[in-house]
């Protein structure tokens, strides 16, 4: 087959800028053939490169006693005691999954779950990050039905549960969801694999699933914005198979108790070129490779596609020659292709021979692997912002007992504050039997770790609403919560992994929300002491020059000491005392109360203060660990009228009467959305000890009411503004979001 002849029009069609290509060719010293600049497309695309974003990501916190692995392999890793390691990440599929949301969704659980056992983890939880528009179209329903799907399907078939996440709707989303995958698994401390290629004449096995067509040029398609014509780059989008990945994950379980792989790296985003040229690049090495020894499963496939292929479940590793039968013997066992495809060599270039035995490409590795061109991009604060902060919101804070009764129906049926049980029960939430709490039963699922007394807690946060008004506060919640929530189960906060989608980088305004909101999430990390140990950044989430919100999604791992004592978050009978750790304020703009009753995503949100924050943190885990605090759930979405109400919808449902006396507005009362605020259920014989812990830690709380009865009762220095059965609100709530999907 004829290749195209190379020159700036076909590199300006894949992506390069005319700077770009002209830097291309000054490394090669000469035009670079067509499989070369397909390599220098997807090295140097926005998805593997980070050439906007790295100058940025580098303020982040990335070390700690606890941590073991940063920023810069498949995933990070902290130390978790027991000689054991929790290995996680989180990555981003959103744009695979707006084109064709079953696949999309299904191979974004099945990349990030490579990304966790490449390094010798078995995978223990899934959560999943999502952002979808209005649900008011037919399409986005549909997109809504297959997302979930895909993504129950695939971590279903694997045998991981899916222990939390979260979902929010929003019209900013409606032309460009977001679907966010996490993975934690466990692996041996001193056993942890990376993806280097190190030792020249070492073998460089291709293992796994046959290559194919599907997926060519997905990088480069996930570094532009959508338009009119994106639904013709469905071919694009990658093919899973789940029960090929689960072959793969135990043959690489049985080698990985052994010592025969060196190095080893999933074939993500551009496949077997980023795989090679990034395990190359960590160890200073070189590679040779062979694409005639490429297991295929198409015919006639060029050195270009095979490059560039995206197919799934394929992993390249590095072992000695000796030790080569052993592995295929292994994955022969397993029925998976495994084969040598080159060598390592000293090079310091990789070097491609296509199916036809001609040399395709000779490339150094260090100018593609590390040096691709950083950009700082132009950042300019938004017109909208300093209007929206300053917005009146006095016209929205006064409420009479109707107006309340009006605002909690309609806050329970709200997209984003109704019961999700209809996503999670898609999905194996208590496969491999060490689920304690999952969705919906805590403000963080907690995983038992076999073999010891502990337990991990993991959560995914961030209210882009909060983002949008103010990035850099914005920034600050979505670390706090998360920090919060992991918390509330009696855990210790340890690390974060981040999702940060965003729009258009070369829209100044953009880059200005990534830049604050980094700053923010940079201070409450230092704070709280969670470093971000893996990550990933998705820009060019815009559809016709539209961005969506800007959606710094975190996932953080957390450990419970002693798995016996943690709390959940619905109270669990009556007699039960009820305080508010924490202060309410007149703080409404950004809440979930002014966007549902009246339209608005405006006014300043509230203030973090990341000392307290971090005071009520550990006054959690203390009075958690010591028995006092039974029951724990974060104020977030909704304010502290539905975090009271949400705690009465347990199984039994039990109910509770609240007499509040904050001197603020009802609205704000009932539905401001203030930070550092949890509300706490404990014995009555309990409240001095609470009180102590209470004064230790420099924090305040009241006591606000009594569990009992049927009825939510919510009164006001006195006045009963609200009286309802809790089984009424809560089927309220719990039907509300199958009604709008038209699940039922």
């Amino acid at each position: 087959m004829q290749e195209p002849v190379v020159d700036l029009a076909l590199a300006l069609d894949h992506g390069l800028t005319e700077s770009e290509f002209e830097t291309a060719c000054s490394i090669l010293g000469r035009t670079p053939s067509f499989t070369e600049l397909g390599i220098f497309s997807a090295m140097w695309s926005e998805h593997c490169s980070y050439k906007s974003s790295k100058v940025h990501l580098r303020l982040f916190p990335t070390t700690g006693e606890q941590v073991l692995i940063g920023p810069g392999e498949n995933a990070g890793a902290v130390d978790i005691g027991n000689n054991l390691a929790a290995i996680f990440k989180m990555e981003s599929h959103n744009h695979p999954s707006f084109i064709e949301p079953y696949q999309g969704a299904a191979t974004g659980v099945g990349g990030i779950l490579r990304d966790v056992f490449t390094m010798g983890a078995r995978p223990i939880a899934n959560l999943d990050s999502l952002r979808f528009g209005t649900a008011d179209t037919e399409h986005m329903k549909y997109l809504i039905r297959r997302v979930t799907r895909g993504i129950g399907d695939y971590g279903n078939c694997m045998g991981v549960p899916t222990v939390g996440g979260e979902v929010f709707f929003d019209s900013a989303y409606q032309g460009n969801i977001l679907v966010n995958a996490m993975t934690v698994g466990l692996a041996p401390r001193d056993k942890i694999f990376l993806g280097e290629a190190s030792g020249p004449g070492n073998a460089i096995m291709y293992v796994g699933s046959k290559t194919g067509r599907d997926g060519i040029h997905g990088a480069t398609m996930a570094s532009e914005e959508f338009s009119e014509e994106s639904a013709e780059k469905r071919p694009t989008v990658q093919v899973g198979d789940p029960f090929t990945e689960k072959l793969l994950l135990e043959a690489l379980m049985e080698l990985f108790q052994g010592d025969a792989i060196i190095g080893i790296q999933d074939m993500g985003a551009a496949g077997l070129t980023s795989s090679s040229f990034e395990m190359a690049g960590r160890a200073g090495s070189g590679v040779d490779l062979d694409l005639s020894k490429v297991p295929m499963r198409e015919t006639h496939m060029t050195a270009y596609e095979i490059m560039l292929s995206e197919s799934q479940e394929r992993m390249l590793l590095v072992c000695k020659p000796e030790r080569v039968q052993e592995i295929a013997d292994v994955f022969e066992k397993w029925d998976l292709s495994a084969s040598v495809i080159g060598k390592v060599t000293e090079t310091g270039r990789v070097r491609i021979w296509g199916p036809d035995g001609q040399l395709a490409a000779d490339m150094p590795v260090d100018p593609l692997a590390a040096k691709a061109p950083v950009y700082d991009r132009p950042r300019a604060e938004p017109p909208y912002f300093k209007t929206l902060k300053a917005a009146d919101l006095s016209a929205y804070s006064d409420l009479d007992a109707e107006g309340v009764g009006h605002a909690m129906h309609t806050l329970l049926a709200a997209p984003n504050i109704a019961s999700k049980h209809w996503f999670y029960e898609q999905y194996d939430t208590t496969v491999q039997t060490n689920t304690l709490q999952g969705p919906g039963k805590a403000e963080a699922a907690l995983v038992r770790i076999k073999g010891t007394n502990s337990a991990i807690a993991v959560t995914s946060d961030c209210n882009p609403r909060f983002v949008y008004l103010d990035p850099r506060e914005g920034g600050k919640h979505t670390i706090a919560e998360a920090a919060r929530n992991i918390a509330c189960t009696g855990a210790k906060p340890l690390a974060i992994t981040d999702c940060l989608n965003y729009g258009s980088p070369e829209n100044p305004h953009v880059m200005w929300q990534f830049r604050e909101s980094i700053e923010g999430m940079c201070e409450a990390c230092t704070a709280l002491n969670t470093p971000v140990v893996s990550g990933n950044v998705s820009f060019y989430n815009d559809t016709n020059g539209k961005p969506v919100f800007p959606t710094p999604s975190v996932g953080m791992v957390g450990l419970l000491a002693d798995r016996t004592r943690y709390a959940t978050n619905m109270f669990s009978e009556p007699g039960l005392a009820v305080y508010l750790v924490g202060v309410t304020r007149e703080e409404l703009g950004g809440s979930e109360y002014l966007s549902r009753l009246h339209g608005k995503t405006e006014g300043k949100i509230p203030t973090v203060s990341l000392e307290h924050e971090r005071n009520l943190i550990e006054f959690l885990q203390k009075a958690i660990s010591q028995g006092v605090v039974l029951h724990a759930r974060d104020c977030s979405l909704g304010g502290l009228a539905i975090a009271l109400a949400k705690s009465c919808f347990a199984e039994d449902p039990v109910g509770l009467t609240v007499d509040l006396n904050e001197n603020v507005s009802i609205a704000a009362q009932l539905f401001a959305e203030s930070a550092g605020r949890v509300v706490v259920a404990l014995r009555k014989e309990d409240a001095a000890e609470l009180t102590a812990h209470v004064q230790t830690f420099g924090l305040t709380a009241q006591a606000i009411g009594m569990t009992g009865g049927s009825n939510l009762t919510l009164k006001i220095k006195g006045q009963t503004l609200f009286d309802q059965p809790v089984a009424q609100l809560k089927t309220v709530w719990r039907d509300a979001l199958a009604h709008l999907l038209e699940l039922e």
